[in-house]
């Protein structure tokens, strides 16, 4: 059940960890008919992962993407994938709305729930991506066995992999590493101009929260959503820090405690609730800054913008949110 519950729930990232990126040799060899290669890239490579070295030796001719995100980062990369995940349900080959990249050839659409092994190994990858996942041994064994897999990093369990460790940990697999670093730099460039111009942030307190189901939750950094509020100058409150434990991007809490996530801008997440509902339910109306008129709720596509988690969606997102963080925290 938990692991059924990570795979829908999850969404995104955590701690950056590091990653040993190592380069040398060519290949020349031309991209396969049915998909874009990263036949320009720079081979052999190798990616540090949660369960060892891992080597590519010559430019991979068929990608399969399983990991959160994946997909449309290779995409971004210059490589479509042949079989990809569409975690959330955007349809359309899998590709979010905030992605201008598409497929010459639609790829085979792999299912969430579960790992179909045997459709992956019909694929006949000669490489797997599965950076952003729950991280398990038993999956990564199976996996590994049909093609070198690119699994999660050290510490990026459960989904918690950071956008950027992703998108690095990518480029490194199909031997672009420039063309990461590049990615990584655009995103973080549009969140230091929002930063720069929003100076007050640094000495405002900010949390995050959801609801789900019938329970409540508060996402502590470590998790895409409050990571990236810490990015743009905020601090987590003592309060979340304490119930924090580090080693997951989610922290249950109940109705009675909700006073507990309460901080100068609090910003609320729902997931499988309207914007309105989420604005009208009784316990989000006890937290003192959303009775201050510091509250935010974000809807669908901001959502599910952050929840990808790709470079596109985040820029997206940063745009989104600077506004409307502006008159909470102004309040």
């Amino acid at each position: 059940m938990r692991r059924s519950l990570l795979r829908i729930a999850a969404a995104t990232t955590a701690l950056a960890t590091g990653i040993a990126l190592a380069a040398c040799s060519s290949d020349d060899n031309d991209g396969d008919s049915t998909s874009a290669t990263a036949s320009d890239g720079v081979f052999p490579t190798s990616v540090e992962t949660k369960f060892g070295e891992v080597t590519v030796d010559e430019a991979p001719q068929r990608v399969v993407a399983l990991g959160w995100g994946d997909a449309e980062i290779a995409l971004d990369l210059g490589v479509q994938p042949v079989g990809a995940t569409d975690w959330l349900g955007f349809g359309d080959d899998g590709v979010s709305p905030w992605n201008d990249n598409s497929y010459d050839e639609s790829p085979e659409i792999l299912g969430t729930d579960e790992v179909e092994y045997e459709k992956i190994a019909a694929l006949e990858p000669d490489l797997i991506l599965d950076t952003r996942s729950a991280g398990e041994q038993d999956v990564y064994d199976q996996l590994s066995d049909i093609a070198p897999t690119v699994s999660v990093p050290e510490g990026g369990e459960s989904f918690t992999t950071s956008w950027d460790t992703q998108v690095e940990m990518i480029a490194a697999a199909l031997g672009v590493q420039d063309k990461g670093e590049e990615l990584v730099g655009s995103v973080n460039d549009r969140i230091t101009e929002a930063k720069d111009a929003n100076p007050e942030w640094s000495d405002k307190t900010a949390s995050v929260v959801t609801k789900f189901g019938a329970g409540w939750g508060i996402y502590p950094e470590g998790d895409a959503r409050m990571d990236l509020l810490v990015a743009l100058g905020f601090t987590q409150t003592d309060e979340v820090t304490e119930m924090a434990d580090g080693s997951n991007f989610y922290i249950d809490i109940s109705e009675e405690n909700i006073d507990r996530a309460d901080a100068d801008v609090v910003v609320g997440f729902p997931i499988g609730f309207t914007t309105e509902e989420f604005e009208s339910d009784s316990t989000w109306e006890r937290i003192s800054a959303v009775q201050d008129g510091r509250g935010i709720v974000a809807d669908d596509d901001l959502s599910q913008a952050i929840s990808v988690g790709t470079p596109d969606a985040m820029i997206w997102a940063v745009g989104e949110l600077e506004p409307k963080l502006a008159e909470a925290a102004a309040k």
